[in-house]
C-alpha cells in the first residue's frame, strides 16, 4: 500500500503563487472580532504568535493506549510535517478548486505557512487510517489533512489531534475531503489538547451524487477547540449523519459552527450534538442548514443538547435555518439546563447514592451520541474519557 503523502518544498508554480498571495495579505489582516456572528462569544484576546511556526517537527510523542489499540494503519504528523519513513512528496501539478475555507486571519495563515497536508486518497482505502496530529512546542503550528474518496469505494478515516502537556501553543488545522459519486466517507475527529492550546480548526467536505458521509467529533481537550465545518450537498441525493460528543472542565471554550449547505436535490442531513460544562467553562454551537434554490426535496435537521454541571459553567446554542427552496422538510431543537432532579430522585428511591445517580445520568445523556460514532472500536475509550471528567470532579467537591 502506498504511504499517504505530502507536498514538500518543490512547489509547483500554483501553490508557491498562493503562498506568496496569503502571506502578502497576512500583515493587512486583524484579529476576527467577536462582534462578528461567526466569532461570537469567542475570547480571541491572544498573540498567534505566526512567526514562532517551526520549520522542522519536534520530537514525536510515545503512541498512548488509543493509538495501541488501532488496528489499521498509523500516520503521523508532527508540527504540520509528516515524519513517517517511506512518506513521498506528492502534489498535484495543476491548481485545485477552491477549497471554500475562507480568507480569514487564520485560513490565511495556513494558505501562507501550512507545510502541506497529508493525502488519504484511492490508494488508502484497503484498511483503515488513523491520523495522529500532535503539537510539540510552544509554537503556532499549521496540520493538515486532506481525504479523496473516489466515487464508488468507501473511506474509514480517524483523525486524533492532541499536544504535549502543559505547552501553551496556537494551532491551525485544516480538514478537507472530497467524496466521489455513490462513495461514503467514515469520518472521527478527536481534538484532545491540552488544557493550553488554542485550535482554530476549519474543515469542508463536498458531497457528490448519492454519496454519503458519517462524521463524528470528539471535544475534550483545548482552551479554546474550535472547529468551523462546512458540509457541501452538491450531488443529487447526498446525505450526511454527523454527531458531536464534547465536555469542557476548568475555563474551557469548546466552539462549533456546523454549516450544512444543501444544493443539489432530493439531500437529507441530521446534525445531533450532546456537550456538557462544569466549571467555569463555556460551550458555543451555531448550526445553519442553509437550503440553496435548487435544493428541493430536501430534509434537514439539526438538534443540540447541552448539561450544565456547575454554577460558573455556561452553554450557547444557536440553531439556524435559511430556506430558499420549496417542498423541504427542516426542523431544529436545541436545550440548555442541570441534570434532571425527578431523575436524581428516582435513582435514589432505587437505593443509589446521589453521586452514582448523577453519573449515571451523565452516561445516559452521552450514550445516545458515542452510540453512533461509526469507529465502534474507539467507543469505550471515548465513554471512559467523558465519564472520567465528571467522576473527578465529584470527587474534587468542583460539582
Amino acid at each position: 500500500m502506498t504511504a499517504p503523502t505530502i507536498p514538500g518544498t518543490d512547489d509547483p508554480a500554483w501553490l508557491a503563487a498562493r503562498r506568496a498571495d496569503a502571506s502578502g495579505r497576512l500583515d493587512d489582516l486583524a484579529m476576527p472580532s467577536e462582534r462578528d456572528e461567526i466569532w461570537r462569544y469567542l475570547d480571541l484576546d491572544f498573540d498567534p504568535a505566526f512567526d514562532s511556526a517551526p520549520s522542522q517537527p519536534g520530537t514525536v510523542a510515545s503512541p498512548d493506549e488509543l493509538a495501541e489499540a488501532w488496528t489499521g494503519k498509523i500516520v503521523s504528523v508532527i508540527d504540520g510535517f509528516v515524519t513517517d519513513a517511506g512518506v513521498s512528496t506528492v502534489i498535484s501539478a495543476s491548481e485545485p478548486t477552491d477549497d471554500g475555507v475562507g480568507t480569514d486571519l487564520f485560513a490565511t495563515a495556513y494558505d501562507a505557512l501550512a507545510p502541506g497536508a497529508v493525502l488519504i486518497d484511492g490508494d488508502h482505502l484497503g484498511e483503515k487510517v488513523f491520523v495522529d496530529v500532535q503539537s510539540t512546542g510552544a509554537a503556532t503550528t499549521f496540520p493538515g489533512v486532506h481525504v479523496e474518496v473516489p466515487a464508488g469505494s468507501e473511506a474509514s478515516v480517524v483523525v486524533r489531534f492532541r499536544s504535549a502537556s502543559d505547552v501553551p501553543a496556537v494551532v491551525v488545522p485544516r480538514l478537507t475531503a472530497n467524496v466521489g459519486d455513490n462513495a461514503r466517507l467514515a469520518l472521527t475527529v478527536i481534538q484532545d489538547w491540552n488544557y493550553q492550546t488554542r485550535a482554530m480548526g476549519r474543515a469542508v467536505v463536498n458531497l457528490g451524487r448519492d454519496s454519503g458521509l458519517t462524521l463524528s467529533e470528539v471535544g475534550l481537550g483545548a482552551k479554546i477547540g474550535r472547529l468551523h465545518l462546512d458540509v457541501n450537498f452538491i450531488g443529487h441525493g447526498s446525505w450526511a449523519k454527523i454527531y458531536g460528543v464534547y465536555f469542557g472542565e476548568d475555563d474551557q471554550t469548546l466552539d462549533y459552527r456546523y454549516f450544512m449547505n444543501h444544493i443539489g436535490t432530493n439531500t437529507r442531513s441530521d446534525m445531533f450534538l450532546k456537550g456538557a460544562v462544569e466549571d467555569d467553562a463555556l460551550s458555543v454551537f451555531t448550526g445553519m442548514i442553509r437550503i440553496e434554490t435548487t435544493g428541493v426535496k430536501t430534509e434537514a435537521f439539526q438538534t443540540n443538547r447541552n448539561l450544565i454541571l456547575s454554577s460558573g459553567a455556561s452553554a450557547q446554542s444557536v440553531p439556524n435555518l435559511e430556506i430558499l427552496a420549496n417542498d423541504v422538510k427542516c426542523g431544529h431543537g436545541s436545550s440548555v439546563g442541570p441534570l434532571d432532579e425527578d431523575q436524581r430522585y428516582y435513582l435514589m428511591s432505587r437505593g443509589l447514592t446521589p453521586d452514582v445517580a448523577d453519573r449515571l445520568q451523565v452516561r445516559g445523556f452521552f450514550e445516545e451520541s458515542i452510540s453512533q460514532i461509526p469507529h465502534a472500536d474507539l467507543r469505550p475509550w471515548i465513554r471512559e474519557r467523558i465519564n472520567m471528567k465528571y467522576i473527578t470532579a465529584q470527587e474534587e467537591g468542583r460539582v
